[in-house]
């Protein structure tokens, strides 16, 4: 029996394979944080903005705009805080050195880009080391994360069509948790959720749906989301709810009220996006989201657990 993730220390968490990992997450009922942050963004002090994060109660750290095939981690390594200096890193240490300092697992974004998707925005071109493909899949198993995640930045032209197809490639070259969904329309004319798109994940072998957190993005109720969750559930998957559309800086207040809502709804990963400076969200939200879904006693808990244990 595996221990429960928000109760678990540093040795434990990182020894957990995919399959524990998700069992200790559904053993937390409810009470796991996921906080995604910008790699690419210059860092003060030389401290990375996933150390930030763990610090502040994170359980989960999610890598936005990692090429996993010229991996930078700007503030990773002592004198590459900015591009001028960084340098990609090609010895296959990068995430374990990363893995070692937060004591958390470590997930990247890998984009399903769909070259033929109708788009409703300026279409963002990004390196083909940040699009989903076997080659980056494969990459990501070699370097060792924990988890990847398959969604669309901004603009990128990710389709659920792509995001299924990338499901099936990643659960045939990944060992790891395999998260896949949407939490917003990454530019693209198609719903962002739906149990026929839920139904598809599912079959193609995802173990986390990601849907938009109730409150994100216009038109998904409750009633809604609480119909996936319960059909996720009946398939032995999991769901997190994002907040990945600028509100992440929106105030306690709000981050609160959300986290509750979808807490009350079933899901059982709650994140906590990047673009709030385009970088990740205020420490101080994530120690919201923390207070709000599991109290002081495991917040506490979870910031001052040495990485060390």
């Amino acid at each position: 029996m595996v221990k429960r993730l928000i109760s678990a220390n540093a040795s434990e968490v990182l020894a957990m394979n995919g399959s524990a990992l998700k069992q200790s997450i559904k053993a937390s009922e409810g009470r796991t944080i996921l906080s995604e942050n910008v790699v690419t963004h210059e860092t003060m002090d030389g401290v990375t903005l996933s150390e930030e994060a763990a610090a502040f109660g994170a359980d989960l750290i999610l890598l936005n705009t990692l090429d996993v095939l010229n991996q930078v981690i700007l503030g990773l390594y002592n004198g590459e805080e900015s591009f001028a200096t960084a340098k990609p890193h090609r010895d296959g240490e990068i995430i374990h050195h990363l893995q070692k300092l937060v004591g958390r697992p470590i997930g990247v974004n890998i984009e399903p880009v769909d070259s033929n998707a109708k788009m409703i925005e300026e279409r963002l071109e990004i390196p083909v080391g940040r699009m989903a493909s076997t080659e980056t899949i494969q990459e990501a198993e070699q370097l060792g994360f924990n988890f990847i995640c398959l969604t669309g930045n901004p603009g990128t032209g990710v389709t659920n069509k792509a995001i299924e197809s990338s499901i099936r490639t990643a659960k045939e070259n990944f060992s790891g948790l395999v998260i896949a969904g949407k939490m917003h329309g990454a530019g693209v004319n198609e719903p962002v959720v739906s149990l026929e798109t839920t139904k598809q994940f599912l079959s193609a072998g995802a173990d986390v749906i990601l849907v938009p957190a109730v409150g994100t993005v216009p038109g998904l109720d409750d009633a809604e989301l609480k119909q996936i969750v319960e059909l996720v559930h009946s398939n032995d998957a999991l769901v997190m709810s994002t907040i990945g559309t600028s509100q992440e800086s929106s105030g306690a207040s709000y981050i609160e009220s959300v986290a509750i809502r979808n807490k009350i709804i079933g899901v059982d990963i709650q994140h906590i996006g990047d673009a709030a400076w385009a970088i990740q969200s205020p420490i101080e939200n994530i120690y919201a989201l923390s207070k709000a879904i599991r109290g002081e006693r495991h917040t506490i808990q979870r910031m001052a657990r040495s990485i060390n244990r």
